[in-house]
């Protein structure tokens, strides 16, 4: 039962309610679910269509938000009339649902608006309870909630569907116009199929555990339950118990059995895989063979064969009916997808679709990218800088690039993450280390993932001459995993190859065991990345103390690893922990030269990773004040 306006509650699970504070009349999207609560705000999209543009704003969202969340209301940055700004935002919700409901029918539900005052940054929120509604009324109480991933992740799952269609379809070559409309029949031709009684549907767990894993349920189209509400359908905390097929829950092949403590996050959500198969031999009245029909063409005519790769993901609570979550879910989003195909597909794109879960962003989205020209070309940039502004995401790093796409594959829990990526290092080995015995510090270190390059790895002899090779490695992994880069990290005689290349060395540097430094490690970020880099030159190991301010703004504003380098043994500096008051400081050291197994506990406790002061407790200085140093900051590339 809803509750009256008087002691309505709106729940906020987004941790960023204000994608942009500062620019007064901007309108925002309140996104909810019909299967939380009433009024709990998921995400807020931002409007990026003027005035605004329901028909463009409507298929954007329809592409971008999965099935099994909703528009549930607005949110304007507005002035000091709160109620007058939530209004407006209420109305243009209002108008945005009639455009994605099929119908354009009457909203009569209850629908959230919001004001934020430019002046104060207070938000204020009303409830409109219909369509003829003139005056709203304030929400009795607002409550952010802390662990929202939990909640979304605990109660729900992922199902994701694929389905490659070759697309036929023929217009007479006397008229090329008319490809247009006969394209446009074929996919009105794919959808009624959707809902034949002979179409089945195999749904099947998309996460190997070690123990027993459910067997996959299959659904025929003649007992999908179309056209029933999924919000309001009786659902069975016992599902998994009862008899009939039809009515078993999502949880049925959801893995309750996980091995780790699940991480309530997307990419770590229970997933159930649809596979969509066409059998129209089932119980036929009567046999017989094979029939092929000819239909000779009138006129001249020309065929063209489209290549639709459709790929939706959808959210469903675990105690939903399967054949509800497949009727009133995945089948939609089909007929969604294949819709904004036919608005924008053309024999010659190459259109991608992908899932992602950018930060911030408590469930997936969806995008399709044109990839004919590849992910840097000028019109993919565009596309995704709109998705960053839509989002509320920084425009300057690639947060959904191809290489930050959900992985969606079938996987084992058995196995980790670095393995079934295929790489055996270590990665972020400063996580979970000691404090650095600053009582009075603050802490400013690397921003992102990366892999610990060290020596003797991949069974490579480089002991006493090449830690600043895998400082350089380190780094450039770093940059791999962020997704500014796609390129494998360079071997060290790639590295040498490359100086030698830009004219740096002479050819009789590859292959030897020639030390390198700060300077070398820019020209090789410069060439392969298209990095550009600051140095900072030290005369004596006691001046680094001074700069422990100026580290701190690199690592909070660029958040690059450094790589520490000059007349002594390499490292990379991962970050600073200073006292402003006093001036103590100490320096998260990764150290290059450690030469065992990836083994973690092993690193930590041998001083290989962790804080280390200027100066320890019995007066020993970790940088040597009779030595010059030089430090290489990489410049974090401004870019989607």
């Amino acid at each position: 039962m809803v509750p009256s306006s008087e002691t309505a509650t709106v729940r906020v699970l987004c941790q960023k309610l204000l994608l942009s504070p500062n620019h007064p009349g901007t309108l925002q999207w309140l996104i909810g679910s019909p299967f939380f609560p009433p009024f709990t705000v998921v995400s807020t999209f931002r409007c990026i269509h003027h005035s605004p543009d329901f028909q463009q704003e409507s298929d954007d969202l329809r592409k971008l938000l999965p099935k099994g969340f909703e528009v549930i209301g607005g949110l304007i940055i507005g002035d000091s009339d709160a109620e007058k700004s939530a209004f407006e935002a209420v109305r243009a919700a209002r108008r945005l649902r009639k455009h994605l409901s099929e119908g354009g029918e009457l909203d009569d539900e209850k629908i959230v608006g919001a004001s934020c005052d430019v002046g104060t940054g207070t938000i204020h929120f009303f409830i409109s309870k219909s369509e003829n509604t003139t005056k709203l009324e304030p929400v009795g109480s607002v409550v952010y909630e802390d662990k929202s991933g939990k909640y979304l992740w605990e109660n729900g799952c992922l199902l994701h569907c694929e389905l490659p269609i070759k697309l036929p379809f023929y217009y007479p070559a006397s008229s090329p116009s008319d490809s247009k409309e006969k394209f446009s029949d074929a996919i009105d031709a794919v959808i009624t199929q959707f809902k034949e009684p002979y179409v089945v549907y195999i749904a099947e767990t998309l996460k190997k555990a070690s123990g027993g894993v459910p067997k996959p349920v299959v659904l025929r189209g003649k007992d999908l339950g179309f056209g029933a509400d999924a919000s309001n359908i009786n659902r069975l905390p016992s599902a998994d118990q009862v008899s009939d097929i039809k009515m078993l829950s999502c949880s049925h092949l959801c893995l309750n059995n996980k091995t780790a403590p699940a991480v309530n996050s997307a990419e770590n959500a229970d997933k159930i895989h649809i596979s969509v198969l066409l059998n129209r031999s089932e119980k036929l009245p009567t046999s017989g063979a094979p029939v092929a029909e000819y239909f000779p063409a009138m006129e001249e005519a020309r065929l063209i064969v489209v290549d639709l790769n459709l790929d939706v993901l959808t959210y469903a609570p675990k105690d939903l009916p399967l054949m509800h979550a497949v009727s009133n879910l995945v089948i939609p989003a089909l007929v969604d997808q294949l819709y904004s195909l036919k608005k924008i597909i053309l024999p010659h794109l190459l259109l991608r679709i992908y899932h992602f879960n950018p930060p911030g962003v408590l469930h997936p989205i969806t995008s399709m990218y044109e990839l004919n020209y590849g992910e840097t070309e000028m019109k993919q940039v565009d596309v995704r800088k709109l998705l960053h502004l839509r989002l509320g995401l920084p425009l300057d790093r690639p947060l959904l690039r191809i290489a930050n796409a959900l992985d969606l594959s079938v996987n084992d829990d058995s196995k980790s993450n670095m393995n079934r990526r295929g790489s055996t290092l270590l990665k972020d080995v400063h996580i979970g280390i000691p404090s650095s015995g600053v009582s009075e510090g603050v802490a400013s270190i690397i921003q992102g993932s990366y892999e610990y390059y060290h020596y003797l790895q991949d069974g490579f002899d480089d002991s006493g001459w090449g830690c600043a090779y895998r400082s350089l490695q380190t780094i450039i992994s770093w940059f791999r995993l962020q997704h500014y880069t796609s390129i494998s990290v360079p071997s060290h005689r790639e590295i040498q190859q490359t100086l030698v290349e830009i004219g740096d060395k002479d050819p009789s540097f590859v292959g030897s065991r020639e030390w390198i430094g700060a300077i070398e490690l820019s020209f090789v970020l410069d060439k392969l990345l298209g990095v550009s880099c600051k140095i900072m030159n030290f005369r004596s190991g006691s001046e680094l103390p001074e700069k422990c301010r100026e580290l701190a703004m690199h690592f909070e504003n660029q958040g690059t690893p450094i790589m520490i380098g000059g007349g002594v043994l390499a490292y990379t500096l991962l970050g600073v922990d200073y006292d402003e008051g006093s001036g103590d400081c100490a320096f998260l050291i990764l150290d290059p030269h450690y030469t065992g197994s990836e083994d973690h506990k092993k690193i930590v406790n041998g001083g290989w990773c962790g804080w280390k002061k200027a100066v320890d407790s019995k007066g020993k200085s970790f940088f040597l004040h009779n030595k010059f140093y030089n430090l290489l900051l990489p410049q974090r590339p401004n870019m989607v």
